[in-house]
């Protein structure tokens, strides 16, 4: 077995209990593989729970089951908010679930990666794919941001730059769910200054984040998550594009409310001493 060597019980027993249709060889219809989400969520796992600290907040506002789109800011200059909001959806819930994120276009030009991506079933970017996922019930995870939110400099924290509308006219057209988040702490734990424009034309990546320590590398600093209560709106996706602002303008309000409520529990528990505890009530 490919995952023995860094298997984690509690990855293990959330992946087994995912309510996906593996085939007898650990495939669904996807592509995804049992094999390859165990060793991934298991990579993943000692950031979540001890390096980043992460602290959840609202996960009972996750559908245990059914179609749902998990929407919310993108941070810090390296996608570590999403894989930490994914850890969420598996190692959170009583009823585990597979965040599966619609990947920018460049990463998947990268061979390995590309490969990775669609075995834990995090795929391009395309409406087509989405729709589909979300039709067979699985759960979203939406960047209206897109790159540009994970490119933001350490000077515009905090502040959400433009969104997609693509994703409220998926929601519609689907009649799915949306369920808002905040990322908190992505920002200080990648602090970007700049960018190196030059090297990423060269590797066909948006940008190459620089901090003041000079390296992309993310910082051990507490990370926390807060989720919103789900929110539906009315029609079949083909309303007109004055509706659908108005759509994605409450979705960026939520957000920017549980945005300034995290920050303001964030810096409470740095005056109190208590932040970089994992769980809400945890001693």
């Amino acid at each position: 077995m490919m995952t023995r060597w860094v298997a984690d019980a509690e990855v293990e027993a959330a992946v087994e209990n995912l309510e996906i249709p593996f085939n007898p060889y650990g495939l669904d219809r996807y592509g995804i593989s049992r094999d390859h989400l165990v060793t991934f969520f298991s990579l993943l796992a000692p950031f979540y729970r001890h390096y980043f600290s992460v602290r959840v907040f609202g996960a009972e506002h996750i559908p245990d089951q059914g179609r749902t789109m998990v929407v919310g800011n993108h941070s810090g200059g390296l996608p570590v908010d999403g894989a930490m909001v994914l850890t969420s959806l598996l190692l959170e819930l009583e009823q585990p679930r597979l965040g599966q994120g619609m990947v920018e276009k460049f990463a998947n030009r990268w061979p390995f990666l590309s490969h990775w991506f669609s075995r834990v079933g995090q795929f391009t970017g395309l409406p087509d794919h989405a729709e589909r996922l979300l039709e067979d019930d699985r759960c979203l995870m939406v960047f209206p941001e897109g790159a540009r939110g994970t490119g933001k400099l350490y000077k515009d924290r905090y502040q959400l730059v433009r969104f997609g509308t693509g994703f409220i006219r998926l929601a519609l057209a689907t009649k799915t769910p949306i369920v808002p988040f905040a990322f908190i702490g992505g920002e200080e734990a990648l602090p970007t200054i700049m960018h190196l424009d030059r090297l990423a034309r060269l590797i066909n990546a948006p940008y190459v984040p620089i901090t003041p320590y000079l390296l992309p590398v993310p910082l051990p600093i507490p990370c926390q998550l807060f989720y919103g209560e789900p929110l539906n709106f009315d029609g079949d996706g083909t309303e007109s594009d004055d509706v659908i602002f108005g759509y994605v303008d409450q979705v960026r309000t939520e957000i920017e409310n549980l945005i300034e409520r995290g920050r303001k529990w964030r810096r409470k528990a740095l005056d109190e001493g208590v932040i970089g505890r994992r769980r809400e009530g945890s001693t």
